[in-house]
């Protein structure tokens, strides 16, 4: 799915349905370098490298029992796709600068804006990874192929801005059909930060168009 349609918040919902009360760690592959990334999956040993004082444990212990999400996995480069790869298979991470591997059971979902069977022919996604995690794909739509979320969204994000025992601002009709219209680029994440910003701009309970945009 494109950036901002909620891919970790399904992936959240992923993880709740199953009825667990077991951890969930999301890790952002795009954010991160090589090597930063490498010791934020598997961790890493005291004095792996300059500034490990101490031995840390990587997301994929940190999820051992529950779920890993790995966001924006088709940002990894191919070097990272090898270990990770290795990781999935062997179900088992060994930590920088360490020797011993560890045993870890968890569910995977990965997310990503690209297209990985298109990156698969470019070369610049493993094909074997990419069958290793497409077991199950589901592709979250854009908010402007889902219009009819819109307006529940909105009635969401304002009750959730206003906090508890506060009521919440009103959309005006105007507004409603200003964010109907909108082709909303940055989807969900957008939305809720337009609504914000239109809290924090109105002076009485009514969001005018004037506030969204």
């Amino acid at each position: 799915g494109e950036s901002g349609v909620g891919k970790e918040r399904i992936a959240r919902s992923l993880h709740q349905m199953a009825g667990e009360h077991r951890p969930f760690v999301a890790v952002n592959c795009g954010a991160l370098t090589e090597t930063l990334l490498e010791a934020e999956l598997f961790g890493y040993v005291k004095g792996a490298f300059t500034g490990a004082i101490r031995s840390k444990k990587g997301v994929f212990e940190q999820a051992d029992g529950g779920t890993l999400f790995l966001d924006e996995i088709g940002d990894m480069s191919l070097p990272m796709q090898t270990k990770l790869l290795r990781a999935i298979q062997e179900r088992s991470v060994t930590k920088v600068g360490g020797e011993t591997a560890t045993p870890v059971n968890l569910k995977l979902i990965c997310a990503t804006h690209r297209d990985l069977k298109e990156m698969v022919t470019e070369g610049t996604f493993r094909e074997d990874l990419y069958y290793r995690i497409n077991v199950v794909q589901l592709r979250i739509p854009p908010l402007r192929e889902r219009r009819e979320d819109i307006l529940w969204l909105a009635r969401l994000f304002l009750a959730e801005i206003a906090g508890p025992n506060k009521k919440a601002p009103v959309l005006s009709a105007a507004a409603e059909q200003a964010l109907l219209q909108y082709a909303w680029p940055g989807n969900v994440r957008e939305l809720r930060n337009v609504l914000e910003r239109a809290s924090l701009l109105t002076e009485g309970r009514s969001i005018s168009m004037e506030h969204l945009f």
